[in-house]
């Protein structure tokens, strides 16, 4: 009979909790190893998620053994233009003698480096590390500039910080009313979606507004559907309401916030019925809604990438901040303002070093005292680190110019599907001396690489992530990678030592993240009371979290806001609306997003057996559809100023009639796509365009 120590020992050989390598949940689960397979399992105590899982959590393990997964690195020839079979060595000393090859005959911003929001906050760390030490270039930036950006420069300015939620998830439930603006949760994270339906079991309200009729929103109690790109004069006519109506909180107002003066007057002109001219949603259901909001005692509002997504994201979200604290809801259990971050490690993945403007502890890398501290951890001259570089569809932009990289380093990231204006980041991309890309299967974007490198995928490496929450989370290796694999540490490491790096890169991801948390340490995403075994002791960590004996933060804001004097600022916005409008060429809207069974850019899911791809198609109404001739399931066509789609149709009635939808996760949809960027955040204009279609 075993004993318990042996039952102990077995259970640990063939359970790993670990963590779902898709959405910002970062939903708990167990990976379990039956004979020569990986199954996935429940984790009930995990808080978040409670054991759910969507149907790409269930079938995360699908790319195991898969095909056409990497295992060994791939050289262009340059005599017959293919790819290659290379060994490690080889590999590697081809990158590194080209990059400084480059670097001696242009500079060394002559480089970039291109991340991703999946990245772990240790990959995200020392990319930034690579970019800034070991290669000495300004050029770096990251796909989740795309995921919820608008948002974070939003909350920077409001509050003082920029996490997610300020708040768990579960608080959710508290709130009387909760406002969804752009977010279709049931599809894009369908676990939580669970704290919608307690929320409406113990009687509150769920307010969603999409141009869109979502399976979320077939779980509200109120639908509105504006006009693609006019989610700001919505806010802008209810906080008009909501101030005629004297509903605002003055106490609250006067006491934790300023500038509401510059936004009463702003707002003033954003009556009821010019809303309804700007945005087609009805003068009396603005009217009602405001009067729900007025009624009620903890009211919450959501964004998400619905709302931030355009060249006005940042105005768009920082009115409904407005409305938030009209209402005097920020820093109240169960209400207040949060951003629904997208991509698993949106949040972590730009507050350590892989954006353009960010060092380690979202601190700023042209802050002289951020800038000595960081250099201090990492041993070198804070001189010797270069400034801010472009934004990440500015750095593709300009790649193979005169004044732009000539090569290029990607890790974690699909561009070819995923910028916007997708077309010409090829182009740019094909501009180049030298794309290098490392991943985990032959995306889109490898297949145009002069080098491909195999990496390790989220079951087989333990790092940390940090979820919508502001929850630190640890993904444990569950299985070894495949031979000929690597991890994105040992691939830095590797280019570090060749390039000559004055310092070293460490491989372990445990000793990475324990100096990111050094390097993080008084700023204000300050992770240095974390480890991995707390994480490991705690189902995670909320930070901020300055040392050991600190408990973590799961809720900011109860008694001052991360500004300076302990106010929060309210901002005053105005709506000039998307940068492309309809006109007789191209009459329509076009707005994008994403499907149940997909995620980003489809990589990982398209691959997976078990996942229903159905692969791109237009959505719009039958009004249009008979307009135009078009009949369901048959192909037509969506042009735009930048390129054209060619898919089935899906004729429905739960979208405008002057709309079309088009889902991003396969080749195409970003080739129609605005790249207008929004002035403070730099995001592209993904969710609003100008379109014609054709049956």
């Amino acid at each position: 009979m075993p004993t318990a120590a042996t039952t102990a020992a077995t259970t640990a050989a063939t359970s790993t909790r670990t963590h779902c390598p898709y959405c910002s949940l970062q939903c708990g689960m167990t990976l379990e190893r039956v004979g020569r397979t990986l199954e996935v399992r429940p984790w009930p105590e995990f808080p978040v998620n409670e054991g759910a899982l969507c149907r790409k959590g269930w079938t995360a393990t699908g790319l195991r053994g898969h095909r056409e997964r990497l295992t060994t690195p791939l050289v262009r020839d340059r005599v017959t233009g293919a790819l290659r079979a290379a060994g490690w060595d080889e590999a590697l000393d081809l990158v590194a003698d080209r990059l400084r090859a480059l670097q001696d005959a242009r500079g060394r911003d002559a480089v970039a480096v291109f991340g991703g929001g999946g990245l772990t906050n240790e990959k995200a760390y020392q990319l930034g590390k690579l970019a800034r030490v070991a290669l000495g270039t300004s050029q770096v930036d990251y796909n989740g500039r795309w995921c919820m950006s608008s948002a974070a420069s939003a909350a920077n300015q409001a509050f003082g910080i920029d996490r997610g939620l300020p708040f768990p998830l579960a608080d959710v439930e508290r709130a009387d009313v909760v406002v969804l603006v752009g977010s279709n949760l049931a599809e894009t994270m369908p676990p939580a979606a669970r704290h919608l339906d307690r929320l409406r079991e113990r009687g509150g309200r769920v307010v969603v507004v999409d141009p869109r009729r979502t399976p979320t929103a077939d779980r509200a109690d109120v639908f509105v559907q504006p006009v693609p790109g006019t989610d700001l004069p919505v806010a802008l006519g209810l906080l008009h309401l909501l101030d005629a109506a004297g509903a605002v909180d003055e106490e609250y107002v006067a006491a934790r916030t300023t500038g509401y003066d510059a936004v009463r007057r702003s707002v003033a002109a954003w009556w009821p019925e010019r809303v309804e001219r700007v945005s087609g949603v009805p003068a009396a259901q603005l009217r009602e809604l405001a009067d729900l909001l007025a009624g009620s005692e903890r009211v919450m509002v959501l964004t998400a990438r619905g709302a931030e997504q355009h060249s006005q994201g940042t105005a768009t979200v920082l009115a409904w901040i407005d409305v938030a604290l009209a209402l005097g809801m920020p820093g109240r259990e169960g209400a207040g303002y949060g951003c629904l971050t997208g991509q698993g490690n949106g949040q972590g993945g730009r507050e350590h070093g892989q954006k353009a403007d960010q060092l380690p502890g979202y601190r700023m890398i042209d802050d002289p005292a951020a800038r000595e501290h960081v250099a201090r951890v990492w041993g070198v001259d804070p001189d010797s680190l270069p400034g801010a570089g472009r934004s990440a569809y500015e750095l593709l932009d300009s790649l193979g110019t005169d004044d732009g990289a000539r090569a290029l380093l990607v890790l974690g990231s699909n561009i070819v599907v995923s910028a916007p204006n997708a077309t010409h980041v090829a182009e740019r991309l094909a501009a180049l001396d030298l794309l290098v890309v490392a991943d985990i299967v032959m995306s889109e974007t490898a297949a145009l690489a002069d080098v491909v490198l195999p990496v390790t995928q989220w079951a087989e490496e333990t790092g940390t992530m940090t979820n919508l929450e502001g929850r630190v989370v640890l993904r444990e290796q569950a299985v070894a990678p495949p031979e000929g694999v690597r991890s994105d540490l040992e691939v830095m490491a590797g280019l570090a030592e060749r390039l000559g790096s004055p310092v070293p890169f460490s491989t372990d991801p445990a000793e990475v993240f324990a100096e990111l948390g050094r390097a993080s340490a008084g700023g204000r995403a300050d992770y240095s009371g974390i480890s991995h075994e707390r994480i490991r002791a705690e189902h995670g960590m909320f930070w901020p979290c300055p040392d050991a004996d600190h408990p973590g933060t799961p809720r900011l804001f109860a008694d001052r806001f991360s500004t300076p004097d302990g106010r929060a600022r309210f901002v005053a916005v105005d709506h000039v609306g998307a940068a492309e409008q309809p006109d007789a060429a191209y009459p329509l809207h076009l707005t994008t997003g994403r499907v149940l069974a997909q995620y980003q850019s489809g990589a990982q899911t398209r691959r997976v057996r078990e996942l229903p791809d159905d692969g791109p198609f237009v959505e719009l109404h039958p009004l249009l559809a008979e307009r135009i001739g078009a009949r369901d399931g048959e192909p037509v066509v969506v042009t735009t100023r930048r390129g054209e789609l060619k898919a089935p149709a899906r004729v429905v009635a739960t979208i405008r009639p002057d709309t079309v939808f088009v889902p991003f996760h396969w080749v195409g949809a970003n080739r129609l796509t605005n790249d207008a960027l929004d002035p403070s955040s730099r995001m592209p204009e993904f969710k609003a365009c100008s379109c014609a279609v054709r049956a």
